[in-house]
């Protein structure tokens, strides 16, 4: 039997380096706006979370719906061309695909828009093993664990046996704690955007580490 029969997989920087289009829709919206330039290491730090809290974050800005605009400018330019300039990280597919054959959900919790997430999972070819994908709507009211929450209702996993044999699987603290919030396990990738080392993965439930995509099948099943 796997030590865990559902597992729900963050986007960037878990599944995809999504760093080339968000970068660049970034840019372009701070130059549509007229805003100051960002260093490259800046930048980088937009790729995974909210857009409305990053632009908060760097610009002080407090104005709802100033952020709204930007949000709305960012995914205008993102949902062309950029959503697709992305790269699997390597044998992850290989990954969805053994753990399928295991007979393990999946699932998909990003912080993407729902719509473009789903257009970008069905591009590389993730919905063949992951029926279930959520993410954020247009105006960032659902939290990563209200995401991860939708997930695990589509899936089935309602009771605590079913969450006991759940595991998230993410690159950043927005989804350790959205996994804490759920009440699931949460197993930290260290290729991605957020964690470098194992020792800044900090969760409730930890499940272990992956350095590479293909450490995550040992640690599921």
């Amino acid at each position: 039997m796997p030590r865990f029969d559902t597992v729900i997989f963050d986007v960037d920087g878990t599944l995809l380096d999504t760093s080339e289009g968000v970068i660049e829709s970034v840019k372009e919206t701070v130059a549509m706006h007229g805003m100051t330039p960002l260093s490259p290491q800046e930048l980088r730090t937009f790729i995974g979370p909210p857009i409305q809290n990053s632009f908060a974050g760097h610009y002080g800005i407090t104005d709802r719906n100033v952020l709204q605009q930007l949000a709305t400018d960012f995914r205008n330019i993102y949902k062309g061309d950029n959503l697709f300039k992305a790269v699997p990280y390597e044998g992850i597919l290989d990954v969805f695909r053994e753990l399928s054959e295991a007979g393990v959900k999946i699932a998909v919790a990003t912080y993407k828009r729902e719509d473009y997430a789903i257009r970008i999972m069905r591009h590389f070819g993730f919905d063949r093993y992951a029926a279930v994908i959520h993410g954020a709507d247009h105006e960032n009211r659902l939290k990563k664990s209200d995401i991860i929450l939708m997930c695990l209702k589509e899936c089935d996993v309602t009771s605590p046996e079913r969450l006991e044999k759940t595991v998230m699987v993410g690159d950043s603290d927005n989804d350790s704690a959205g996994a804490d919030k759920a009440g699931v396990a949460f197993i930290g990738v260290t290729y991605g955007f957020g964690f470098v080392k194992e020792s800044e993965i900090s969760c409730k439930r930890p499940a272990g580490a992956a350095k590479t995509p293909s450490e995550l099948t040992g640690l599921i099943i």
